[in-house]
């Protein structure tokens, strides 16, 4: 059974985006492996704690996600 886990920094993704994130990933199962795989397909998110994921040296925060979102610079 397929088990698909995604990892968030946390207070970036609503609930609503991530059922969104559930759907889509087990929509994409199903498409590769068929509609049997859909009740046994497993998504998983999990939350990273703002400060406790970097990348290029930098510990992200939600605020910093979200400018990059929206094409700015993070701070």
């Amino acid at each position: 059974m397929p088990l698909v886990t995604v990892h968030v920094i946390e207070n970036v993704f609503s609930k609503a985006e991530k059922a969104e994130m559930i759907t889509k990933l087990t929509d994409t199962m199903v498409a590769i492996e068929g509609e049997a795989m859909r009740g046994v397909t497993w998504v998983k998110i999990e939350e990273v704690p703002e400060g406790q994921w970097g990348i290029g040296g930098n510990a992200l925060t939600a605020e910093m996600v979200h400018a990059i979102q929206k094409g700015q610079t993070a701070a």
